[in-house]
């Protein structure tokens, strides 16, 4: 259980102690992306219990758990931010999931919200899910739209990502795949994660009988344009890289202009930061081409999207602002 840390002593302080008391036979650690504040401090002098990596430099959330891990010997791994609350016997659902089932390689809890626990949160609600153009969601949480959670998604369920806030996968399965890109830095980089396993034939699921809470937001709030400019960038990144051939062009096509779209939107509405940011985030991606062809030519399995688990076969953008589906259950249902 591996907590990446960087300046999160408040965090540490508010929900440690309950990965601790909840998480019994697991070894927790905390990975320090070299912070400035006391975080490093505060834990040898209060969790003498927690094992500690120091990392030389801030590597990012991505290279950050990349270097850690290469010092983790285990079976499974939790990826776990540490702003999330857990549960008692949050662990027991999931482990029981994957030791049953050895296809999956990947799984996630049902993420609440920690400020409105009524509310399935913005990270990873009842799975992630993902439509024909790029565009990510979850069940309970569309854009901006949030559920209530009513029991509804307390099932198990086959998903196209799990939520790099709290996620469980297999050490193997991870580096086989040589970890999360390193070039995100940060967001999206768990569902590039998920789409290189499904690749591999590899599953990603939901156990709903797990639960924790999760703040968001502590690193980059979502009105952040840097947090805006990482979401177009490697949202567009991460078709480069993995969509398969037949589905390049087009879904390539209609993505840029739904961008361009956006950027307008922003304009039009007085974020001009944000605009600027999406703007910035297309010039990267054209600016590191190489790069990123390189990826696409090393994924040497590229499924089309119609074989993937958890595609939405059509514009998530057109149902939800055209044609006001706010929920999952408006998306599954047809109406």
């Amino acid at each position: 259980m591996v907590i990446l840390n960087w300046n999160g002593r408040e965090y540490l302080e508010q929900f440690l102690p309950s990965v601790i008391a909840n998480s019994p036979g697991c070894e927790v650690i905390v990975a320090d992306n070299a912070s400035s504040d006391d975080s490093v401090t505060f834990l040898k002098s209060h969790f003498p219990q927690v094992r500690l990596i120091e990392l030389s430099q801030n590597f990012g959330f991505c290279e950050g758990y990349n270097q850690a891990l290469k010092q983790v010997d285990t079976e499974y791994y939790v990826l776990l931010n540490s702003d999330v609350l857990v549960t008692p016997g949050w662990v027991v659902p999931i482990h029981a999931l994957m030791q049953e089932n050895p296809d999956i390689a990947a799984c996630q809890p049902k993420i609440k919200s920690y400020h409105e626990p009524h509310l399935l949160e913005y990270a990873g609600a009842g799975g992630g899910l993902f439509d024909v153009f790029g565009y990510p969601f979850c069940r309970g949480r569309i854009f901006d739209s949030l559920e209530e959670d009513k029991g509804q998604y307390n099932d198990t369920s086959e998903i196209f990502w799990a939520t790099g806030a709290c996620m469980f996968v297999r050490a193997a399965d991870f580096h086989d795949l040589g970890g999360l890109e390193p070039a995100f830095f940060a967001h999206m980089e768990e569902i590039d994660l998920c789409w290189r396993l499904q690749n591999k034939n590899r599953k990603i699921f939901y156990c709903g009988q797990s639960e924790v809470y999760h703040v968001g937001g502590g690193t980059l709030h979502k009105s952040n344009p840097r947090k805006t400019f990482l979401n177009y960038r490697n949202g567009l990144a991460l078709l480069v890289k993995n969509l398969a051939d037949e589905d390049y062009f087009s879904t390539m096509f209609i993505r840029i202009l739904l961008d361009w779209i956006s950027a307008v939107k922003f304009l039009v509405s007085g974020q001009t930061a944000d605009a600027k940011a999406i703007y910035k985030a297309h010039q990267e991606v054209y600016r590191k081409r190489l790069y990123w062809r390189q990826k696409r030519v090393l994924q040497t399995t590229k499924k089309p999207l119609s074989k993937l688990h958890g595609i939405y076969p059509r514009s998530l953008v057109w149902a939800y602002f055209a044609e006001g589906k706010k929920r999952f259950s408006d998306l599954v249902s047809g109406k």
